[in-house]
């Protein structure tokens, strides 16, 4: 169910344990049919930077890569082992990891007062002892964060409610905590990894290695904008052996963009020249997509020796790396790499079909007879739609629900046709908007260009009494149906979803069902010849 968020919001504040406490009040029970294992999920769509990363991994696999991962934190001294002189510029870009202290809490007189008015008694000599080696032990990281709140409900003999009250009003020092750097950062890039795997393993397996890795890297930009994230993903891969050279790399992006429909590639020198590459190495691939024309796709270069050295590592290593955002706004043709990586954050775009796919009947019949009657009721009203009143056409007789029954469809009205005008016109979608439109020329760029729904006033307006009458017929009575003058979805039994009405407005598109309908449908229960 819907609850109301400022409510929760006032209560959690009030109360945080008792707000807490009443968050099943908003689960709706299931149905039958949504219980386990009636309740299945139906495959959905991915999304383009996973997607991406799911082909270049299988692209990698193909040519024989073996798939590793690296360390996410490094620690600063790594980047001075590889960068050397130019380690500062780069470690201006990176994120460093902070903490908070452990605070030394001291338990005195007047916090033990202040914790028996919360506890409404007094603790004793052995819970007090307890609360001072508990809270220690936390000091000195023998209790995590997360259980810590768990431990002195143990200690209190009492719930987490209390505690939780107890920190905050009795110990001021876990509020004035501020966190504090490390010298720990997060991978600006995935080469600060590959010199701490390659030292580790170069001596112990075969070669040549050829290992990827696709992950996320952190750097810490001016500002995001529409090719620039803070935290991005990087394909990336090294072949290490004694005989690589600046070939190797010019053949695996190749192999690997060969997979994405890349047909012709040029290697340029990169003029970034980072110190972590052999001079003359660093280079560029551009590649020529069918679609995309040329592109920038990849960098690769020589790891230099010097770099290599500071590991231990004694062979020359190609290093290849891609940016996985970047291939994904060129596969996709998207223009700005926050909207590609996080789509929820801006408006959302539907297209004219998948709006098309919101758009159903209110009421439907239940049953397969129910179903064969309103193609009855339409096919008749059609058939005799020039007809004028008063006029009366059976368009079904036989059993429904165990009753006989006579559907009419009728205009009771002298000179009024059977249909109204607009009983003919279909729900169509056209450039966002829902329209209700007649097959005529003045809407023909509407009904050539746009989506159907397959629903017309017509075919809506049978569905809702062949429901009616469906019901009606499980207890023995008639009924009759009218649909006048639609104004709105609803008076022609149109459901438009909430997010596809959401998105219309959100949007400020329209939507316009008017039209004279003028349909009536009536239903009788005839005698059972049998009685």
């Amino acid at each position: 169910m819907i609850f109301d968020t400022e409510e929760f919001k006032k209560r959690g504040k009030e109360d945080f344990e008792s707000a807490w406490h009443a968050g099943p009040s908003v689960l709706t029970p299931p149905t039958t049919g949504l219980v386990y294992p009636r309740l299945s999920y139906p495959g959905a769509r991915t999304h383009p930077v996973f997607e991406t990363i799911h082909r270049l991994r299988q692209a990698y696999l193909s040519i024989g890569f073996h798939e590793t991962e690296n360390p996410i934190i490094v620690d600063e001294q790594e980047v001075y082992r590889q960068f050397g002189p130019e380690a500062m510029a780069v470690l201006d870009r990176v994120f460093y990891l902070g903490g908070l202290p452990r605070p030394n809490v001291g338990i005195g007189r007047d916090q033990v007062q202040k914790i028996n008015t919360i506890l409404l008694r007094d603790l004793s000599g052995e819970e007090e002892e307890s609360l001072r080696k508990t809270l220690h032990a936390y000091k000195k990281s023998e209790i995590d964060g997360d259980e810590l709140v768990h431990e002195l409900s143990g200690v209190l003999h009492t719930d987490d409610a209390k505690v939780v009250e107890i920190l905050d009003q009795v110990f001021p020092e876990f509020r004035a905590l501020k966190p504090e750097s490390s010298r720990q950062t997060l991978r600006s890039h995935m080469t600060s990894g590959w010199f701490q795997t390659l030292g580790a393993i170069w001596e112990k397996v075969p070669h040549p290695i050829r290992l990827f890795s696709i992950d996320r890297c952190f750097r810490r930009e001016q500002a995001e904008d529409s090719h620039r994230l803070m935290s991005y993903h990087s394909a990336s891969c090294v072949v290490a052996g004694e005989l690589v050279t600046i070939e190797d790399g010019k053949a695996v992006a190749r192999a690997l963009l060969s997979a994405f429909g890349y047909t012709d590639f040029e290697f340029r020198p990169d003029e970034k020249r980072s110190k972590y590459y052999m001079p003359d190495t660093q280079t560029e691939v551009y590649a020529a997509h069918p679609d995309h024309g040329w592109v920038e796709v990849a960098t690769f270069g020589i790891y230099s020796p010097v770099a290599l050295a500071e590991y231990g590592i004694g062979i020359p290593v190609m290093n290849l790396g891609l940016g996985v955002e970047r291939m994904a706004m060129i596969m996709n043709k998207a223009k700005d790499v926050r909207e590609l990586s996080f789509p929820q954050f801006f408006p959302v775009r539907y297209t004219d079909t998948e709006l098309a796919a919101g758009i159903t009947l209110l009421a439907e019949p239940a049953t397969t007879m129910g179903k064969k009657l309103v193609r009855s009721l339409v096919d008749t009203a059609v058939t005799n739609s020039a007809a004028t009143g008063p006029c009366s056409f059976v368009a079904f007789e036989g059993e429904i629900a165990g009753r006989t029954v006579k559907v009419l469809v009728e205009e009771p009205e002298d000179n009024a046709k059977l249909l109204g005008p607009a009983c003919m016109n279909e729900i169509f979608v056209y450039k966002g908007a829902v329209l209700g439109v007649p097959d005529t020329e003045k809407f023909a760029e509407i009904r050539k260009n746009g989506v159907t729904t397959g629903i017309s006033y017509l075919f809506a307006a049978a569905s809702k009494a062949a429901a009616e009458i469906e019901q009606a017929a499980h207890f023995g009575i008639p009924t009759t149906v009218q649909v006048k003058m639609a104004r709105l979805p609803g008076d022609i039994n149109l459901r438009i979803e909430p997010w596809v009405m959401r998105y219309i407005t959100d949007n400020n598109l329209k939507t316009d069902v008017r039209g004279p309908v003028f349909l009536t449908i009536r239903s009788e229960i005839l005698p059972d010849n049998d009685a």
